[in-house]
């Protein structure tokens, strides 16, 4: 049986909540589609210091509050992964990894953007307790700690410069000889005294119980293995769109990212976007939940215009 709704959202992360809860009080009656990790990114992290009127609450525990927020005032909750959409004509059709069909008047995408992971021993185990891919969120917690960064790109050089606020003992860990990031990156990374760098080097374990105490790194060209000890790892490697279901859909950019008009418009009137899924620069929970309150506001709008 196919089910029919006016607005389905995608994604279940601060995007998509926000989005639901400005919806549902429009009466519009969202189905958020949770996807296969829902609320996102903030489910492994432990606690967030720069949500506003909160000094300090869980990750885990923000999302639960913004989902029963969403619920509060009418979002319907699907726990389900859309795998495939049909956004040639309206109603939009979109299926679930359980074929469920579902149809839409509107569709607000909210999928987020996933951080690539170093896929090495220790690290699922350690995420969230010493493994990180925000400094932003967690820097505060390493006031005079060792850390160390993985990357060499401009997001590694953000946070490396980022973590010198809170201590004088950060590494960088690159597995190129040279640095990726941009020129004025490196230059601004490469004259702090409170940054060294590794080069030709990728981490192969990470160590620890209940919180990481170590890694092990390889020198990728003379194989040879030494134990670093830290109290901090920030992985800034990348990060990957959740967008491949939308391939031929919508339009996106050489690296996946939403391409959206006028803040939240996709390529197809009446697809709209919001949060980490288009944002590759600030990739926050606040501006994520910003974004799915302007899409939710132009749907309303959307929506309207089509009665």
């Amino acid at each position: 049986m196919v089910q029919k709704h006016s607005l389905i959202i995608i994604g279940s992360g601060p995007a998509g909540l926000t989005a639901g809860i400005y919806a549902s009080r429009a009466e519009l009656a969202p189905l958020i589609v949770r996807g296969k990790e829902p609320g996102g990114q903030l489910m492994g992290t432990t606690e967030v210091e720069n949500w506003p009127g909160n000094t300090s609450i869980m990750g885990p525990k923000l999302m639960m509050n913004m989902e029963e927020h969403a619920k509060h005032f009418g979002s319907i909750m699907l726990d389900e992964e859309i795998v495939k959409v049909d956004f040639s004509q309206r109603p939009f059709k979109l299926w679930t990894h359980k074929e469920t069909e579902l149809q839409a008047n509107a569709v607000i995408i909210a999928t987020g953007a996933t951080p690539l992971r170093l896929q090495v021993p220790g690290e699922e185990k350690l995420w969230g307790k010493g493994v990180s891919t925000c400094a932003i969120c967690d820097g505060a917690f390493y006031k005079d700690k060792k850390v160390v960064i993985v990357g060499g790109g401009d997001s590694a050089m953000e946070m490396a410069l980022f973590m010198t606020k809170f201590t004088n003992k950060v590494t960088i860990i690159q597995i190129q000889e040279t640095l990726s990031a941009s020129k004025p990156m490196q230059t601004a990374v490469l004259k702090n005294k409170d940054i060294s760098i590794i080069y030709n080097t990728s981490v192969t374990q990470i160590g620890g119980d209940d919180h990481i105490k170590s890694i092990t790194a390889m020198n990728v060209k003379t194989k040879e293995t030494e134990k670093i000890e830290l109290d901090g790892l920030f992985i800034a490697i990348g990060l990957k769109p959740q967008t491949k279901f939308l391939e031929g859909q919508v339009e996106l950019d050489k690296y996946g990212y939403l391409v959206l008009e006028n803040e939240t418009r996709t390529s197809v009137e009446g697809v709209f976007g919001a949060g980490d899924v288009s944002d590759y620069r600030y990739r926050q929970a606040i501006t994520a939940a910003g974004a799915g309150c302007m899409a939710a506001l132009d749907v309303e709008k959307y929506l309207t215009s089509q009665e």
